[in-house]
């Protein structure tokens, strides 16, 4: 008896091209919505935090703000992608 899910015994088939590319364009898609708002409010933050001489106030105000954009983007993400 053989473990393979197949009738012939052979190596299961790697998933298609297609599949690849589809995947990697989700985990793009989700890494920049994760990213970008966090990184980019921090930077923000620790630009007001130099110019307004208020360490480290604006900088912890910047990445809260940028984590909770990041988890509402990819909250949405992912139910639009759900629905489909």
């Amino acid at each position: 008896m053989s473990t393979s899910s197949n009738d012939k015994g052979d190596k299961p088939t790697p998933p298609d091209r297609s599949t690849v590319i589809l995947l990697l364009g989700i985990a793009g898609d989700t890494t920049w919505r994760m990213f970008v708002p966090v990184i980019g409010l921090a930077v923000a933050g620790i630009w007001c935090d130099r110019s307004f001489n208020t360490k480290p106030v604006f900088t912890i105000i910047g990445i809260l703000i940028g984590v909770t954009i990041a988890g509402l983007l990819v909250y949405k993400q992912i139910k639009r992608k759900s629905t489909k």
